[in-house]
């Protein structure tokens, strides 16, 4: 029986060196049958065909698949995400290639509500000011306003998924006055349960004194707050984006901050990744910036890990993995071959 190959994309080295390895090998290693390592060097961070024909699944990072990474890919039949966005993946290339996409919903919702959750005490509590005053030698006197509490405060979410639950859920004992959500998905049944009115867009944005963006990046979301949305919000509402930066028209963010049209933000995720050195937002007193690494704690890398590697167990063993974004793939006729080859090897040993 051939050996099972799992190809490790080779920016887990440089972005996440030291913090993949233990899950992989607490996961994969000594399973035999299989065998695991880098996959070779992929230039742009693109994969390209004959790299991906080398396994049968692929654990990534932020690795790019696109329809012509696939022309003539037979042998692979899983890509594993290390967390949950797959703006960088074209899945629908996948799912004719008979290509599963697995993510790790479980692993990535705590840490990133903790994440927006942390952002609106920040905010409120003008943390970024409070600490430059001090810095300064300066004491409190010299602050320019006082923070507020969140008790009797909107919160508002773009997005109603696993995370924007989570969020909500958290959120539950803090005193908020109202929980709204935009999301033409939604489950309606489990937001009633958070107690989460489900709106319009424009309604989160006019409502809310928190608008947060929980919603994954694709066509229909890209660019989807604008000037235009921008300008429904409060002047003393605030904005936080740990989702995708595209998602938000950054320019005009910047603009409406600039001009103290809303009251700041919170951004872990920008247009472009890293961020531009000379970009204006870093110039800002009324934003509170991380480098698309606010979630990024000890348990999120351990589960996203696990969970990831959970999914490469999966079809290994013949069995459709969980996690899955492309559903439809389990009736394509090229997936369904290779469980069956797969699950072949059981009967083999």
């Amino acid at each position: 029986m051939p050996v099972f190959r799992v190809g490790i994309t080779p920016d887990f080295y440089i972005d996440a060196k030291g913090r993949f390895e233990t899950a992989v090998e607490t996961k994969l290693g000594a399973i035999d049958g299989l065998e695991y390592g880098p996959m070779p060097p992929q230039p742009g961070k693109l994969a390209t065909p004959a790299a991906l024909n080398e396994f049968d699944a692929i654990f990534a990072l932020g690795l790019k698949i696109t329809r012509e990474s696939l022309a003539g890919v037979e042998r692979l039949a899983l890509v594993a995400r290390w967390g949950v966005g797959y703006d960088m993946i074209d899945v629908p290339a996948l799912t004719e290639a008979g290509i599963a996409l697995a993510i790790t919903p479980h692993a990535v919702k705590r840490p990133v509500a903790e994440a927006i959750l942390t952002f609106i005490f920040a905010l409120s509590k003008d943390l970024r000011e409070q600490d430059q005053v001090i810095r300064s030698g300066r004491w409190r006197g010299s602050l320019r306003r006082l923070g507020f509490g969140i008790q009797g405060k909107v919160l508002g979410s773009v997005g109603c998924g696993n995370i924007a639950r989570e969020m909500f859920r958290l959120a539950r004992s803090l005193g908020f006055a109202r929980f709204l959500a935009c999301d033409p998905y939604a489950d309606a049944g489990a937001a009633r349960a958070l107690g989460i009115e489900l709106v319009t867009l424009e309604e989160v944005l006019r409502e809310s004194d928190y608008v947060t963006v929980n919603a994954l990046l694709n066509e229909s979301t890209r660019g989807m707050i604008g000037e235009k949305e921008i300008g429904l919000m409060k002047p003393s509402a605030f904005l936080i984006n740990t989702a995708r930066g595209p998602i938000v028209d950054q320019a005009a963010l910047t603009k409406a901050l600039q001009e103290r049209r809303i009251a700041g933000a919170g951004l872990d995720v920008f247009a472009k990744e890293p961020i531009d050195p000379a970009d204006p937002l870093l110039g800002l007193d009324n934003v509170i910036l991380s480098p698309h690494g606010l979630a990024w704690t000890e348990e999120i890398v351990r589960d996203n890990g696990l969970e990831a590697c959970d999914h490469i167990l999966s079809v290994f063993r013949g069995e459709p993995p969980d996690g899955l974004v492309n559903r439809e793939v389990l009736n394509h006729p090229v997936f369904r071959r290779k469980l069956e080859r797969y699950g072949a090897r059981k009967a083999y040993a």
